[in-house]
């Protein structure tokens, strides 16, 4: 088994913290498994298997635990002493006022230590931050990296197959356990309307699910172009589906709730505004944007930027589309006050390309670091800003 020590070591020091542990995630990320190796590690600490309370609502077993008060009940009758419990609840988003719960055992108990997960943004909403009045603390799980992927798959890092296998069929860790391609297909489809029909319809009461295909589909045909409501609808119209704007954006906030595509917005780095207009979507996982793509083949431009869009998600960065004066930069990271551009290109393969992928940086006058990422072997760095190889990237502490 991976040990996702990337997660592991940002939840340890909050181990005994009576602040709410909270790991959202797309459905299969691995959400579990983390749960999973955070209850081996707090037994290495001699804790008694009868002093871990550990719910995953999506066996049948706890299905009477989805209504709130029962549940409530069961986890203040399993607390019998004044030793420090440890309470894992999986998927707790299935349980309605599952957040008043929370809440209560918080307030009322004093000797325990609150972990849950779930596969959608409700856990990020503001019901929830009212509720809970900021005592919580929030960690996105992701896919696998490509180093994981290396890691759990042992396949050969440095190999453009292995590298293009990730890039393909993305980073969802059972799908490794499959080398059919039809078997990868047919485990994302079955993720993908799991999402769908539970996250998404039944959550969210939003039924046509040809609608959230469509739009998923156009999502990926456009993934890292700017967004435009009106080029949707046109193109929902050519496929016999007329919706007005709000009903579009309805169904795309569900798509982001469900955690299966990201917005990220535009910085105006002259202005240093945020920009509400013109953004774009990436995909949380590659293999869904490949069982949804119409085209027989990658798009390996943007499906290079949704791989370093996903990566420095994974590295904790706060994630920008930047706009110069004359243009924009792929992505602003910034983490702890500090920034990194970033510019993603395919190959490096003319000095057209070369001069249009580094110029891009020629108005941002700040000493902050500069890369442009790509495929080529060959150093170009030049200027003060850093090329690097994308997998030699990739595959860094």
């Amino acid at each position: 088994m991976l040990k996702r020590e990337n997660y592991l070591s940002r939840i340890r020091g909050f181990y005994d913290s009576d602040l709410i542990k909270i790991l959202v995630g797309i459905r299969r990320c691995g959400k579990s498994v983390i749960l999973n190796q955070i209850i081996d590690e707090i037994k290495e600490k001699n804790v008694s298997d009868d002093h871990i309370i550990w719910i995953n609502f999506e066996y049948i077993e706890y299905e009477h635990l989805k209504d709130y008060k029962e549940l409530n009940r069961y986890i203040k009758e399993k607390i019998i002493d004044k030793d420090k419990y440890y309470l894992f609840l999986d998927e707790i988003q299935k349980v309605d006022k599952f957040e008043e719960v929370i809440n209560s055992i918080r307030a009322s108990v004093k000797n325990v230590s609150i972990f849950i997960t779930g596969s959608n943004s409700k856990l990020l909403s503001q019901e929830l931050s009212t509720v809970l009045s900021g005592r919580y603390v929030l960690f996105n799980i992701y896919p696998l990296s490509y180093k994981e992927f290396i890691q759990l798959t042992n396949k050969n890092s440095n190999s453009e197959e292995s590298f293009w296998n990730f890039v393909k069929w993305g980073g969802l860790p059972n799908r490794c356990e499959f080398n059919s391609e039809i078997n990868i297909k047919d485990y994302l489809h079955s993720v993908f309307d799991s999402i769908i029909l539970r996250d998404v319809v039944d959550r969210l009461g939003l039924k046509d699910t040809i609608l959230f295909d469509l739009l998923l589909q156009y999502v990926v045909d456009t993934t890292g172009r700017e967004f435009s409501a009106e080029n949707v609808i046109k193109f929902l119209k050519q496929e016999g589906k007329s919706v007005s704007t709000e009903t579009l954006y309805i169904y795309l906030d569900a798509l982001c709730k469900a955690l299966i595509i990201k917005k990220i917005y535009r910085y105006d780095i002259h202005g240093k505004t945020i920009l509400k207009t013109l953004n774009k979507y990436y995909m949380t996982d590659l293999g869904i944007a490949q069982i949804k793509n119409n085209n027989f083949e990658i798009n390996k431009g943007f499906a290079l930027e949704n791989v370093i869009y996903n990566e420095l998600l994974i590295r904790g960065y706060d994630l920008y589309i930047g706009k110069t004066k004359d243009g924009e930069v792929d992505f602003i990271a910034v983490k702890e006050g500090k920034k990194e551009y970033y510019q993603v290109c395919y190959m490096l393969n003319s000095n057209t390309v070369i001069n249009r992928e580094f110029s891009a940086f020629d108005s941002i006058d700040d000493n902050y670091p500069k890369y442009v990422l790509s495929l080529d072997k060959e150093n170009f760095s030049r200027n003060g800003i850093i090329h690097k190889n994308i997998i030699d990237w990739l595959l860094e502490k």
